[in-house]
């Protein structure tokens, strides 16, 4: 068995926190966290989806989307607005405030990624990527 500080959950969790603490530090001063800015990311890729549909895609379950999605909301960024073919279901919905984000956050999250992936070679992204893709699932 190996060390604790070699096993690969300890070092996904690092790497993970040490991901998020740079977004952190790019986003302050917009009180978005680095769970918001994805939905964020997916909205800004496709608006007015269910919160199923965004739950499926984002690969976050239900429960804890519900209380992202609650906190963009209270912040002015998107809403909810029932769905025309399902009484059941709400379309989550860019707000003005949201769709402008976009043009500031999205360069902040882009020097983030190359923060992140700096220390690596071309090659060695992609090899990371496909590794990624496959423990996703």
């Amino acid at each position: 068995m190996p060390d604790i500080d070699t096993s690969v959950g300890f070092l996904l969790a690092k790497a993970y926190q040490r991901a998020c603490a740079l977004y952190k530090e790019e986003f302050e001063g917009y009180d978005i966290t680095p769970p918001q800015f994805g939905l964020l990311r997916f909205l800004w890729e496709e608006d007015g989806i269910t919160q199923v549909e965004l739950s499926n895609r984002s690969q976050i379950d239900r429960t804890t989307i519900g209380g992202l999605i609650d906190r963009l909301e209270q912040s002015g960024l998107l809403k909810r607005r029932p769905h025309p073919d399902d009484r059941r279901a709400y379309l989550i919905c860019l707000t003005e405030a949201g769709r402008k984000l976009e043009q500031e956050l999205m360069p902040l999250g882009d020097e983030v990624q190359r923060r992140i992936l700096a220390p690596l070679t071309p090659d060695e992204v992609q090899a990371l990527l496909s590794i990624l893709q496959k423990l996703r699932y």
